[in-house]
């Protein structure tokens, strides 16, 4: 009798020993489950990329603070150091400083992470074939949609959709900045247009010396008192848009454009921001319609509708930044990506 209780007792303990057992298990593994700040810390934040200006671009310099303040980029550390090149992971070059011989490229070996970034922000025809750098390059920077980094002007979300746009004060109907170097070439499609345009319409043209920028707000000034104002490009070639389309947008006024096509455009823009020429059998037809626009508040204001939800951003007007902004562009974009590609015919298909 006394062996069946002791018996009894010894399985009784086995099977609560066994489930104790099983809980403190299920504790510890319900415990582990959660993450620890002291065996998992946060990844370290990853280091902005180094890129070296190879060529100060026709000499023109800015403060690389400019990338952050002036248009929100901040990529990379910018740097003209060349002291730096075997540290740097871009090496952005100004294809017009190449000599024809490449004597004043870079001569020590490069880094296996380093890659050699093309810029070239000159219209196909004027641009000079140089002998040797097709299998340089692992980027391009240029204006055309399919660069690997391509520079264009966008229009930015506006955070306070309440905020009312305020149409500037209009003085002028239709007006042109023109250089009178421009003017006295007298080439050019934009040129020719301008030629029939005003025997139908009064276009108010201020003129500049040659080389000579309207600065800051002079020059947003002029195109804001305007209605209308002629966006002709000096060259017409696909993707080809410049800040003179930008600057109408961002001073309050609607801009007449010359250039590529209406579709390469509204890749920036909603196409009710602006008017194209060729939306005109000629410009008599876009004279008339300008006109009655003039005398139609409501009609001309709906050309303002996207400002409900977009802002456009003033480019600098000074020389020494003119090529600022495609420089910062290049920052923020190999801040962002890591691509490595062999360029083997730089000219392929931009030439074309």
């Amino acid at each position: 009798m006394a062996s069946t209780s002791i018996s009894s007792f010894l399985r009784v303990t086995l099977i609560a020993t066994i489930m104790l057992a099983g809980l403190v298990a299920l504790l510890l593994m319900f415990h582990q489950s959660f993450p620890s700040p002291n065996c998992h810390p946060p990844p370290a934040k990853k280091d902005k990329p180094l890129m070296l200006l190879w060529f100060w671009p026709e000499d023109k310099k800015f403060d690389f603070q400019d990338c952050k303040t002036l248009f929100n980029m901040d990529g990379c550390h910018l740097t003209d150091d060349r002291s730096l090149y075997s540290r740097a992971h871009d090496v952005l070059i100004f294809h017009r400083a190449i000599k024809d011989d490449l004597s004043n490229l870079p001569t020590s070996p490069r880094a296996r992470f380093q890659r050699w970034i093309w810029f070239n922000m000159d219209l196909p025809n004027n641009t000079r074939r140089i002998a040797g750098i097709q299998g340089l390059f692992n980027l391009t920077l240029n204006y055309r949609k399919e660069a690997d980094i391509r520079v264009r002007w966008q229009l930015t979300h506006k955070r306070n959709t309440d905020e009312d746009f305020v149409l500037p004060k209009k003085e002028r109907l239709l007006c042109w900045i023109l250089d009178t170097e421009d003017l006295d070439a007298k080439s050019g499609e934009g040129y020719k247009y301008f030629q029939k345009l005003v025997t139908h319409i009064k276009v108010d043209v201020i003129y500049t010396s040659s080389g000579e920028f309207l600065n800051g707000e002079n020059y947003f000034q002029i195109i804001s008192s305007c209605k209308f104002y002629l966006s002709f490009e000096n060259s017409v070639d696909r993707d080809y848009i410049t800040e003179t389309f930008n600057g109408p947008l961002a001073a309050g006024t609607v801009p007449i454009v010359l250039g590529p096509p209406r579709s390469n455009y509204e890749d920036l823009v909603p196409g009710s921001s602006f008017i194209h020429v060729n939306d005109f059998s000629d410009a008599e037809n876009l004279a008339e319609f300008l006109l009655t626009l003039d005398k139609d508040s409501k009609a001309y204001e709906r050309y303002f509708d996207w400002r409900q939800f977009y802002n456009a951003r003033r480019h600098p007007t000074e020389q020494n930044r003119e090529f600022a902004h495609a420089i910062c562009q290049a920052c923020q974009d190999v801040g962002l990506k890591r691509v490595y590609r062999d360029i083997p015919d730089l000219y392929k298909g931009f030439m074309q």
